[in-house]
């Protein structure tokens, strides 16, 4: 009786281009966010975020796409059949709808602010909020109905991909306004009440997320055997330097520190640095948890 042996390499389907879909969908949610803070809600400490604000979630939604296509190989076709067979239990059909809905509409209500049209400025604001918070939950919802993925099937995934898009959006938002209050203005001026009260904001949400995922990975440990597998694989194994070191203590545990530490939130440098850091960190989140999630064998 013989034995044939396969030398089959194990593969992970989806890569680094989901995670920067998922990346600058994330950016684009919480730029957004931070937006119509002023124009939305008539919060005008915020109003100077207001216009970079939703240039920027413009931007980014209409690159994120891009990397998706890529991913699958740019197949028109079928993005078009989720239009034309509509599937209503299927969170592709929603999602193909809403990277629609959710650009136009930052359209519109970016034309409405630069004409300063405060009342449909205010009316496509409102409307933009539940679609940004969708166009970016989707996405978490969309690993968390992989059942097989221990690492992805829970109920925290699309809250989590919610609060590190905000993180993430508003360290952003940081470094645009510091950037264009000193090389952009003629007085060279940073509005720093500002950009406090964006630090402070962040600080809070870091320390929200941070709790996320502590509540995501005790329950990880105490669950069934693949489950325990997968989260001593990203605390201990092969993606821990990346999950431990760089997304958690580079980018969420220190930049929290900075930002809730008024004497280092004071010191422009340091703010720069937190922000940049967390930026890095909520990336690397993207990858270890698109990657990581898929990188040990079913069985």
């Amino acid at each position: 009786m013989g034995q044939i042996v396969y030398d089959v390499h194990y593969q992970t389907t989806l890569a680094f281009l989901i995670s920067f879909y998922f990346y600058c969908t994330g950016l684009s949610a919480g730029s957004f966010m931070i937006s119509t803070l002023s124009y939305g809600f008539g919060f005008e400490q915020f109003k100077p975020a207001g216009k970079i604000g939703v240039v920027a979630a413009v931007l980014l939604l209409l690159l994120a796409p891009q990397f998706l296509l890529m991913q699958v190989g740019w197949p028109i076709k079928s993005v078009w059949n989720h239009f034309v067979y509509l599937n209503p239990v299927s969170s592709m059909t929603y999602g193909a709808f809403l990277l629609c809905l959710y650009p136009l509409n930052s359209i519109v209500y970016g034309i409405f602010m630069f004409q300063g049209n405060k009342k449909w400025t205010k009316f496509f604001g409102t409307i933009g909020i539940p679609l940004a918070l969708s166009v970016h939950g989707y996405t978490g919802w969309i690993l968390a109905l992989g059942v097989a993925r221990d690492y992805w099937n829970t109920a925290l995934m699309p809250t989590v991909f919610l609060f590190s898009a905000m993180v993430s959006g508003i360290s952003m938002m940081i470094l645009l306004i510091m950037i264009r209050d000193y090389f952009f203005t003629a007085s060279r001026e940073i509005n720093l009440p500002l950009i406090r009260t964006l630090a402070k904001i962040l600080g809070w949400l870091l320390a929200v997320d941070l709790f996320l995922v502590f509540s995501d990975y005790t329950v990880l440990l105490y669950s069934k055997l693949e489950a325990q597998e997968v989260a001593h694989f990203m605390l201990f194994g092969r993606m821990s330097f990346l999950f431990v070191v760089m997304e958690n203590l580079v980018g969420k545990v220190i930049p929290m520190i900075i930002v809730l530490t008024p004497r280092l939130r004071e010191n422009n440098t340091i703010l720069v640095l937190a922000a940049i850091m967390n930026m890095i960190g909520i990336l690397i989140m993207r990858v270890v948890t698109v990657y990581g999630g898929q990188a040990i064998p079913l069985m």
